[in-house]
């Protein structure tokens, strides 16, 4: 597969890797958690033949963009697309998301329903996953050793203990996030229902009803929240259900679109 021609440009004070191809109908491309602007740089190739206008963007933290000047939130990264959006004179375009990006797209859509015409998630994030019995007595026992530990000035053995919980515990996307930890605990501690419940653009959300990550019942949560969802199931595949069937994916996609020009 080829790489991106990917540009920088500065938005919003930060250094952004950029692809922009095609011409024609604009379509935000929004990566999720720990991808880059390659990740949908092969639906960027198909669609730019099929009369779109596709830009990706490196969002801030990964592949070729600056990190964020401090611990952002779903709605910082949203507030970032709309900078973007404005100076590149786009009105109003299309939403491609997957997982995280799926995230931005939600808010971006309840928030400026005048800037999105039509909306693609694939796998996206958003809905809460509940913690189980076992994870919430160990969530509870964990706070409360950490507050014991300040308390009693033992910072050293407190930085072990919660070093060691979190390689025991925490997810491969929290171990891996470097510096944007903190980004990373924010995000995910969002719940998006209420911005799903408000988004008024005509939405179609893509599944692999083998996803581990974002399961299956996540995306039938939010084909009920979304007032004019559908959702489209394919059998046998993730949470890169997008590029597994990306064929598929591409017909999908300029058929919904198509549709709403």
């Amino acid at each position: 597969m080829s790489e991106a021609p990917v540009i920088l440009r500065s938005v919003n004070g930060l250094q952004t890797g950029i692809c922009v191809v095609g011409e024609g109908r604009p379509v935000v491309a929004l990566h999720g958690w720990g991808g880059s602007i390659q990740s949908f740089w092969s639906v960027a190739e198909r669609l730019a033949q099929l009369d779109y206008q596709v830009h990706a963007l490196d969002l801030p933290g990964f592949g070729r963009s600056d990190l964020p000047p401090e611990a952002w939130g779903v709605s910082d990264y949203m507030h970032f697309v709309t900078t973007y959006l404005d100076d590149s004179g786009l009105d109003r375009v299309s939403v491609l998301g997957h997982s995280f990006g799926g995230r931005i797209g939600l808010v971006l859509a309840a928030e400026h329903p005048e800037r999105v015409n039509r909306m693609v998630l694939a796998n996206s994030a958003g809905i809460r996953m509940p913690l189980s019995l076992k994870q919430r007595a160990r969530s509870t026992l964990a706070r409360s050793t950490r507050w014991t530990l300040d308390v009693l000035g033992l910072q050293t053995l407190r930085a072990r203990l919660q070093e060691n919980f979190n390689r025991r515990h925490a997810s491969e996307d929290y171990l891996n996030a470097g510096p944007l930890r903190d980004t990373f605990v924010r995000v995910i501690e969002e719940d998006l229902t209420p911005f799903a419940m408000r988004v008024q653009a005509p939405t179609v959300l893509i599944w692999g009803d083998q996803d581990k990550d974002t399961p299956l019942w996540q995306g039938q949560k939010l084909e009920q929240l979304i007032p004019d969802a559908g959702l489209i199931i394919f059998q046998g595949a993730g949470h890169f259900s997008y590029l597994e069937r990306l064929t598929d994916y591409i017909r999908i996609v300029d058929h919904f679109l198509s549709s709403g020009s």
